[in-house]
């Protein structure tokens, strides 16, 4: 085992047409790390992983994934590598255990071991008692969680994981949050690109943020949030259209110290300040001093969703759509990294294979 799983250095990659999906990323991901990627829609995660997978070559700069070359050394890489597109790959009219047999075909797994392996990754997933029925009866969380195993039948010491929960449910999101912490905990090497930043705390050591297609933050989350700069103050207001007086009645200078940043919010305000949880009771006599009213009141920790915002300047789609923003377009990072024909999420028309890519 090498020390890094994953060794980007000074990567670009630049399709025929001359757009920049990605440019100088380094990233350096630790054997047994379990790593978060992120970015809005567009920001260059998927022909970052598709080129890590070896589904594109870099236009300049070098990657190294599990010791091996992904240049000149992909077949080594693909066989080292395991990975879970956000839409499932299974076989709907296969059973479980079939779907895991066809993917130890895929992979070359002896068949002396397929039978032992495909009984281990049953019982990791939980579907030994559904191991025979066909695929098309599961729930979704069953579905992904079948996908998972498909994913890991050649035992890959790293596992790349893009938008797995994407579209289940609160419940089913969990067992795939502990499926993936008990791989890892094994030590599997893991890479998420997730649009649930409350997955990304949870699970991950480290992560590194991309906007643009560069790499503009990364770190602990603990680290990163502490970037922004204090904690969040939120208030709501009885009449919404009052918050730009609001807003400015908040920027005077003798309420927060020197650094605060004060922001309109649909139905009110937001401060991010250190000293937010100390003044916010002098925030609310001013407010009702110039006759604004209040109807709500919040003091919270910075989540990533913060860091998110701060640093990119947007929010996650899913961050929009738990606020009833019906414009957020929704993430199509489909398809399996095992075929060549995914395209990006919005970053560029162009053909999904190495021969869409300048050199």
């Amino acid at each position: 085992m090498t020390e890094y799983a994953i060794e980007a250095r000074d990567v670009a990659v630049t399709y025929a047409d001359g757009t920049e999906a990605v440019r100088d990323v380094d990233l350096l991901v630790e054997t047994g790390e379990f790593f978060g990627f992120l970015g809005p829609n567009g920001a260059g995660k998927t022909t970052l992983i598709k080129t890590l997978v070896t589904l594109l070559h870099p236009t300049d700069g070098t990657v190294t994934v599990n010791g091996f070359d992904a240049v000149a050394e992909p077949q080594s890489v693909r066989a080292t590598v395991g990975y879970m597109a956000q839409e499932t790959s299974i076989d709907p009219e296969l059973t479980a255990r079939e779907n895991l047999r066809f993917a130890c075909d895929a992979y070359g797994v002896s068949r002396a071991k397929r039978g032992n392996r495909i009984d281990e990754l049953l019982e990791l997933v939980e579907l030994t008692d559904v191991a025979d029925k066909v695929a098309d009866d599961f729930s979704g969380g069953m579905k992904k969680r079948l996908d998972a195993a498909t994913a890991l039948v050649h035992r890959p010491p790293l596992v790349f994981l893009d938008e797995p929960t994407t579209g289940l449910d609160p419940a089913a999101r969990n067992r795939l949050w502990e499926y993936f912490q008990r791989i890892n905990d094994e030590g599997t090497t893991v890479f998420l690109t997730t649009q649930y930043l409350e997955e990304a705390d949870q699970l991950c050591d480290r992560l590194s943020v991309i906007q643009d297609g560069a790499v503009v933050a990364d770190g602990t989350p603990e680290t990163l949030k502490r970037r922004v700069g204090g904690e969040i103050l939120a208030v709501e207001l009885a009449e919404p259209a009052e918050r730009e007086r609001a807003v400015a009645v908040a920027r005077d200078e003798s309420l927060f110290a020197e650094g605060a940043t004060i922001e309109p919010t649909e139905s009110g305000l937001a401060v991010t300040a250190r000293d937010a949880r100390t003044r916010g009771t002098d925030l609310l006599v001013a407010l009702r001093d110039a006759d604004i009213g209040v109807v709500g009141f919040d003091v919270r920790a910075p989540t990533l969703d913060d860091v998110f915002l701060a640093v990119t300047g947007e929010r996650t789609e899913a961050a929009a759509a738990d606020d009833g923003d019906v414009q957020a377009e929704a993430v199509s990072n489909g398809g399996d990294a095992r075929e060549a024909t995914m395209t990006d999420d919005g970053e560029t028309g162009a053909a999904a294979d190495a021969n869409g890519v300048s050199r």
